[in-house]
């Protein structure tokens, strides 16, 4: 069916932004149905987490992919694709009847997310040039904190009052409602349509999906174990495999030279290195917060708010910043510094019993960090990419920062647990503190240890956040020498000096 045209691009912008908030929305708000879908389906461990991991994993391994058969088929097609996937998932998620029937329609909504999200920007950097662009992916920015931040509050809302089947029938009718207002987009593609790069297609998901699983796996499988050693150096083999491909296509899925663009890797690597800031502490401090302070979840899901309320508003004010003239560099920069010292205080005011005073300026600060990075990194590197290849860049910093959130995540976990043993010397005691169960005589004991674990990981990542915001001015620095650093097709862009 071919879409009714409506020149206005407002219309455009509102339907990407559905989108923008219904995924991450879905994707932060399963977390709060787990416990309800596994006591429904008698599902625990590995397969009760794939509801979560199978989605996630999917989703980050096929958004360049998707970016780049928006490229060439069109960037409409490929983001209503992607929404009628991810509705067909998440209806059938809501009438599942076992856990290898949710764990398979989750991950087949995986594959239509990575659509919509990499498809989404691609339009939106089509649709918008200069000053409007950088204000419509403020906007987005804003709008996709909206969603991670809302996700578990609405979706905890909707499981405790009509259970989980519920929740993945909301998100499947607003998958509904998405796909329906595509009819309203206009089209747009390359101009040059070569043939589909199958071989690197496959190579590229079946190593990044490799690699993401034993990430997944290292927390609970240990990181010397062979279930993460061989996938992992599968993975990494298949990677090297999908480069040398590429450097022999003339029809490449991922343009190298994108990837040797200084300036467009440094957005890369801000936005990467943003997540190192701010995800440990997204997910995992609710639990340090119901454990040492014995807090319920509903108020430890209120302090949360002082770390997400932020991004209601500050991706906006970093837009206008640019706007009116400041270089995005130095924003990008600040933020990353911004989140050294949240961090940073964060570890040295940290202790059993904190109040909600205690934690509101250093949680203010990381929430402030990352909104002001939503969006702004997005506009900025769809800048510097012709309109041929705006598909691809946008899966790639798509897959890129979903990937390295992947990791942060499974890091992040893995070294509370170990820093907490290092002190009980205990394996078990140190998973049950790390997954906040301090009720007992030891209580006040291990309290103090999970409170060592998170000041110690808190200072690494201060201490990371500092040298990224010094790595990352640098990248972004314009050369003396005026070059472009638009990417052309199959072109070596020079590295600046």
């Amino acid at each position: 069916m071919k879409p009714i045209r409506v020149p206005r691009p407002l219309v455009t912008l509102l339907i990407v932004l559905l989108g923008y908030l219904t995924l991450p929305m879905a994707m932060s708000g399963t977390t709060i149905a787990l416990p309800e879908i596994g006591r429904d389906l008698n599902a625990s461990g590995a397969s009760l987490q794939w509801v979560v991991t199978g989605y996630f994993l999917t989703a980050s391994a096929f958004m360049l992919v998707a970016g780049s058969l928006g490229d060439l088929f069109g960037r409409r097609k490929v983001y209503a694709t992607g929404a009628a996937v991810y509705t067909a998932g998440t209806l059938v998620a809501s009438t599942a009847q076992s856990i290898l029937v949710l764990d398979a329609a989750r991950t087949l909504a995986g594959l239509g997310a990575a659509g919509v999200m990499a498809g989404g920007g691609a339009i939106l950097a089509s649709a918008f040039e200069g000053a409007a662009r950088t204000r419509v992916f403020a906007t987005v920015g804003t709008v996709a904190g909206i969603g991670i931040a809302a996700g578990p509050t609405v979706s905890g809302a909707v499981v405790g009052a009509f259970g989980w089947r519920t929740t993945f029938l909301l998100f499947g009718v607003a998958g509904i409602v998405i796909l329906s207002a595509t009819l309203f987009m206009t089209e747009s593609r390359a101009a040059a349509r070569p043939r589909v790069d199958v071989p690197g297609a496959v190579t590229f998901i079946a190593g990044l999906a490799m690699v993401m699983f034993a990430i997944a796996q290292g927390g609970r499988a240990g990181w010397s174990s062979a279930r993460v050693l061989v996938p992992l150096a599968a993975g990494f083999a298949l990677l090297a495999l999908f480069v040398a491909i590429e450097r022999r296509s003339d029809h490449p899925m991922l343009d190298l030279a994108l990837v040797r663009n200084r300036r467009f890797m440094g957005w890369i690597v801000g936005a990467t290195a943003i997540a190192i800031g701010s995800s440990g502490v997204m997910v995992f401090f609710p639990t340090y917060l119901q454990g040492a302070n014995s807090l319920s979840a509903g108020d430890a899901g209120l302090v949360m708010l002082m770390l997400t309320a932020p991004v209601f508003v500050v991706p906006q004010i970093g837009g206008r910043l640019v706007t009116r003239g400041l270089p995005a560099r130095h924003i990008v920069a600040a933020a990353l510094l911004l989140s050294a010292a949240g961090n940073a205080w964060l570890a040295l005011t940290l202790h059993p019993g904190t109040g909600a005073a205690g934690l509101s300026v250093p949680l203010i600060l990381i929430g402030t960090a990352s909104g002001l990075t939503l969006g702004l990194v997005d506009a900025q590197a769809m800048s510097m990419v012709d309109q041929e290849h705006v598909g691809m860049a946008s899966g790639l910093l798509n897959t890129i920062r979903a990937g390295s959130n992947s990791l942060m995540l499974a890091v992040f976990g893995a070294a509370l647990i170990t820093l907490i043993q290092s002190r009980v010397g205990d394996a078990a005691v140190a998973a049950d503190v790390a997954a906040g169960n301090l009720a007992g005589p030891r209580h006040a004991e291990l309290a103090g240890q999970f409170t060592y674990a998170w000041q110690f990981a808190l200072t690494v990542a201060a201490v990371a956040m500092t040298a990224a915001a010094v790595l990352v001015h640098r990248m972004l620095t314009p050369p003396k020498e005026r070059r472009t650093d638009r990417i052309e097709p199959q072109r070596t862009v020079p590295e600046p000096v």
